[in-house]
C-alpha cells in the first residue's frame, strides 16, 4: 500500500484528538492517508476535513472513557497495530498508547516498538529507537529496560551502530555518517576509575567499527556532548555529528526533549517499514478537553512525507 498508515493510539488519551487537529492543519491529498482507527472514537474527539480512508477496529462508545487506564483500551491500541501490520503501509505514523493498558489487556510489550519488531521484523532484523529534532538525532543502544537491568555487550554495540549505518544511507542520504559516542559512565569512566564500561565494551567496539570504516568517536561525557548539540539547535546550524549515541533511555531522551520539545520525534529504524510517533505519550490529564498540542504529531507526518 503506498499510503501513510496513522494509528490513533490509545482511545482514551489524546491520540485521536492530534491525529485529526494534525490532518486538518497538514492538509494532505486525499489518497495518500488511510487511519487504523475508529468511526466513534474519531467522531468523539472532533471533525476530519478530509475523508480519508478509515480502517475501523471495533470498539465500543460506552468504553471512551478520557483519562482512564483500561483493559478494553489496551485491546483496541493493540488490534490497531496488529492491523497496521498486515496492510504494510508506505510509512507508519502511531498516536500513543499506555502500556499500562497494553499490560491489562494481556499484551505484554514495553511499549509499541516492541510490537512492530514482533510482527515486522524478518531474518534477525531489529527494530531500533532513533529520536529525531530536524538535524538533531540520537540513537538508543536500549530501550525501555529498567536502568538497574541495562546490559551492554560489544556485539551488541557493533551491531546496532552497522544498522544505524544502513538507515542513515537509505532514509536519509548520508553515505557516510559521523556518530558521536556517548561514554556510559560520568566522565567516560576516567580510564576506568568511575567504571569500566567504557574500557571493556564501548572503546573495542569502535575500534572495530573504525576498522569497517564507520566514523564514530570514541566515548565521549554525554553532558559535553549535548551542550555543543543544543547550541547547534538553537541556531539551526548544521551540527558536527549527524547523529549521538546514548546508552540508554534518559541519557539520551532528556538533552533532545530539553532542546526541541514537542518537536521530537520518535522514529523506528530496522526494519521494512519507518515508523515515526510523538515524542510524548498518551496525556491522560487533558484528554478529552481539545486543548492537546497536535505539534508533535505534526512532525511525525512530515518527517514521513
Amino acid at each position: 500500500m503506498n499510503k501513510i498508515a496513522i494509528t490513533t493510539g490509545d482511545p482514551n488519551g489524546i491520540g485521536a484528538e492530534i491525529t485529526i487537529k494534525a490532518l486538518n492543519i497538514l492538509k494532505l491529498p486525499k489518497d495518500s492517508v488511510v487511519i487504523i482507527s475508529n468511526n466513534e472514537i474519531l467522531n468523539y474527539y472532533g471533525n476530519l476535513d478530509i475523508d480519508y480512508e478509515i480502517v475501523n477496529i471495533p470498539y465500543d462508545q460506552k468504553d471512551i472513557i478520557p483519562g482512564e487506564v483500561t483493559k478494553e483500551a489496551g485491546e483496541f491500541s493493540y488490534q490497531s497495530l496488529l492491523r497496521v501490520c498486515t496492510i504494510k503501509p508506505r510509512a507508519i505514523v502511531t498516536a500513543p498508547v499506555a502500556k499500562n493498558s497494553l499490560h491489562l489487556a494481556g499484551h505484554i510489550f514495553n511499549g509499541q516498538t516492541e510490537v512492530l519488531q514482533k510482527y515486522l521484523a524478518h531474518d534477525n532484523q531489529l527494530a531500533e529507537m532513533l529520536f529525531v529534532a530536524g538535524n538533531f538525532r540520537v540513537l538508543l543502544l536500549t530501550r525501555h529496560c529498567a536502568l538497574k537491568d541495562i546490559s551492554l555487550t560489544e556485539k551488541v554495540v557493533i551491531e546496532k551502530i552497522q544498522n544505524l549505518v544502513k538507515t542513515f544511507r537509505n532514509n536519509f542520504g548520508i553515505e557516510n555518517p559521523k556518530f558521536a559516542l556517548c561514554g556510559f559512565n560520568p566522565h567516560a569512566g576516567e580510564d576506568g576509575i568511575l567504571g569500566t564500561e567504557e574500557r571493556d565494551i564501548l572503546i573495542p567496539a569502535v575500534k572495530k567499527l573504525n576498522e569497517q570504516g564507520i566514523n564514530i568517536t570514541m566515548p565521549k561525557p554525554s553532558d559535553t556532548l549535548f551542550v555543543a548539540a543544543a547550541q547547534h539547535y538553537y541556531k539551526n546550524e548544521k551540527d558536527e555529528y549527524d547523529c549521538y549515541i546514548a546508552n540508554y533511555h534518559d541519557q539520551g531522551l532528556i538533552p533532545i526533549k530539553t532542546v526541541a520539545g514537542a518537536k521530537t520525534v520518535n522514529t523506528t529504524i530496522g526494519l521494512d517499514i519507518i515508523r515515526t510517533s510523538p515524542g510524548h505519550g498518551t496525556a491522560f490529564d487533558i484528554a478529552g478537553k481539545n486543548i492537546a498540542d497536535p505539534t508533535g504529531m505534526i512532525e511525525a507526518i512530515k518527517q514521513v512525507l
